[in-house]
């Protein structure tokens, strides 16, 4: 933020205070002062507040030092600022007199010049890649009556319409990423900000390290479950690595984990922070948007995989510190009182008990993040080390603007994909296309939407992949047959492996520049550790009970035979079983199988991995007894 200087900061805040203020009007229904806009205005006028920022926070080029803001970014600040400002106060006029295709002179041409400059705005927040992607679809209504493939060939429009479409009608810059953004995002966003300002990530670090401190292997233990409970409320991956693991990967080196061990640990950790809820990331607020369920359906479904993931992960930990005998944090360091740390920080608990109570329970998750965000600054004051200082408050209103102001370029220009395949019809020929293409064959579709959602995940954010896969793949899988949000989970799902996955692998690069490893190296480590997010989506489809989309007794059954499979798969993947200590590498393809016959979901093959897995432990000790006597 050294770019921003004195002025510009204040600007940053006085916008993130106006948008602020309108989101709680809107999504209260207060009409404070008067001010009552329809949604469409409304939306129009948090773009007027975010889009700008892009120009001022982020420089046209990412070179080294601090650069300062050029005369362009200024004109590019404003453009966006004011035309999107005319279009909310005019909201009303542009809905209803059909703007989105035939406006007058003025909106059009601001229109032209604010879809590049949103595509520039893509660009400096985004990168290059999704820019390109987005651009390339934009542009596809003026192809798409010539594309020479059946299921591309949609309605054609002018350059002027597909201009005025984009900017001025519900199908694409203000479609459902943005109204996602409007109804819950901003608001989770700022809770998000706000729990980090009041010092819930060090309080969940320390709470942590008093449970797993003193285990063996604790410190990785510790980011395991720090990342998990961080990552529970922040919802994104490479925030999650910055904030804990600057404390857990020296800690982790220190007792003897290799660091690209200890840089995977916290990569993997990190990433199931994504898809754990209670938040789980922007792509799953958009997800019940999409679906027309309330958010809190989506953190039930999400809850059993994400306990999976960190069985996972946390196994694998287990079995490293055991076989490389490695002890927990030396008495030497200070490890926390539980009880204290709790006395401390009880209020970020009881953040989390009513953020969770105000989804689930009481249905209400527009109104929910506000909420517990007013209740964490008033807490905060508590404790002079949590305490929201003026400097404080301004540091943290400035990071909540470039925050949403990210989400929001990322979500408008993902909203030029969204809107292009709808406007044409090949949205909706290319889920028919699919279908007609994978035949009777459920299982080739779905290898063919893991390796699609991963390919785009490579080149995109996880929400911009998820929006575009929720338009053309999504329907495909429901048409299939499979419970739609079973569905659109199993495409989120795939969408996250990029964050570990080399090449990319952003929460693998993260870690590794600050354990100074080889970032293929701890990418690859950190896929062995998050094995189970590449198979869960394969079981959950089949099996909705391992999202709790069945009776009680099939849900908890099935979760209890799939933990036991993830136990056995991580203990294969990492050569050691508690009981048993270091395995052979045959005994390793057993306990795998084992894993995989437990996990898979038909009851049948369950008692099979059950009575071999049976097998393994009576066979084993039989035959350590035996050589014991022998020897």
């Amino acid at each position: 933020m050294e770019r921003l200087g004195k002025f510009w900061s204040t600007i940053v805040i006085i916008l993130v205070l106006i948008a602020i203020f309108l989101s709680v009007n809107q999504i209260f229904y207060l009409g404070l002062f008067g001010i009552t806009p329809i949604f469409e205005g409304y939306l129009y006028f948090l773009l007027a507040c975010f889009i700008p920022l892009a120009f001022i926070i982020w420089p046209a080029k990412k070179s080294a030092g601090v650069q300062k803001i050029k005369w362009y970014d200024v004109i590019l600040f404003l453009i966006p600022l004011v035309f999107f400002t005319y279009l909310g106060l005019n909201a009303e006029t542009v809905t209803l007199m059909g703007w989105g295709t035939s406006a007058p002179t003025l909106p059009t041409i601001g229109s032209i010049l604010v879809w590049f400059i949103v595509l520039e705005a893509l660009r400096r927040v985004a990168g290059l890649v999704l820019m390109l992607i987005s651009l390339v679809f934009s542009l596809f209504p003026l192809v798409t009556g010539y594309m020479p493939v059946n299921f591309l060939r949609g309605i054609p429009q002018d350059f002027v319409t597909t201009a005025t479409n984009h900017i001025m009608s519900g199908n694409s810059i203000l479609g459902v990423p943005m109204r996602t953004l409007g109804d819950l995002l901003v608001g989770f966003l700022i809770f998000g900000v706000v729990l980090v300002h009041t010092k819930g990530g060090d309080f969940f670090f320390n709470l942590a390290k008093s449970l797993f401190g003193r285990q063996r292997g604790g410190p990785a233990k510790v980011s395991v479950m720090g990342s998990a409970f961080f990552g529970m409320l922040s919802g994104s991956a490479v925030s999650n690595v910055v904030t804990t693991g600057s404390m857990t990967i020296p800690a982790m080196k220190r007792i003897g984990y290799s660091k690209h061990k200890a840089a995977a640990i916290e990569a993997a950790s990190s990433t199931g922070g994504t898809t754990t809820p209670p938040i789980m990331g922007s792509a799953a607020f958009i997800m019940a948007s999409f679906l027309a369920v309330p958010y809190g359906e989506i953190a039930l479904a999400a809850a059993i995989p994400a306990l999976l993931y960190f069985v996972g992960v946390l196994t694998q930990v287990d079995a490293y510190a055991a076989k490389h005998k490695i002890a927990g944090t030396p008495s030497d360091e200070e490890i926390p009182s539980f009880w204290q740390t709790l006395k401390t920080g009880w209020f970020f608990v009881g953040a989390l008990i009513l953020l969770i109570y105000l989804i689930v329970i009481v249905a209400n998750e527009g109104h929910a993040p506000y909420y517990v965000s007013l209740f964490l600054i008033l807490a905060s004051f508590i404790s002079k080390e949590t305490r929201l200082t003026l400097k404080k408050t301004k540091d943290m209103i400035l990071n909540a603007g470039k925050l949403i102001a990210e989400i929001t370029t990322i979500l408008a220009g993902v909203g030029f994909i969204v809107g292009s395949l709808s406007v044409t019809g090949v949205s909706f020929s290319f889920s028919r296309e699919l279908v007609a293409l994978a035949g009777d064959s459920a299982l080739l579709i779905l290898l063919a939407g893991a390796i699609t959602s991963f390919i785009l995940g490579l080149g995109m954010t996880v929400s911009a992949a998820y929006i575009f896969l929720a338009v053309v793949m999504a329907p495909a899988l429901v048409q299939m047959g499979f419970d739609p949000i079973a569905s659109h989970l199993f495409v989120l799902y795939w969408a996250t492996v990029s964050y570990i996955t080399p090449p990319v692998a952003l929460s693998a690069y993260a870690a590794s520049s600050i354990a100074n490893a080889s970032p293929i190296k701890t990418g690859f480590s950190a896929m062995q550790l998050g094995v189970v997010k590449y198979i869960m989506p394969f079981f959950f489809i089949y099996n909705t009970a391992l999202i709790g989309r069945a009776e009680p007794v099939e849900v908890v059954v099935a979760s209890l035979f799939a933990l036991m499979g993830t136990w056995m798969i991580a203990s294969a993947f990492e050569g050691y079983l508690i009981g048993l200590g270091e395995l052979s590498v045959f005994l390793r393809i057993i306990v795998f199988v084992a894993g995989f016959l437990l996990f898979f979901p038909e009851l049948l093959t369950s008692l099979s991995g059950l009575i071999l897995t049976v097998i393994v432990y009576l066979g084993t000790t039989v035959k350590n007894r035996v050589t014991d006597v022998n020897a």
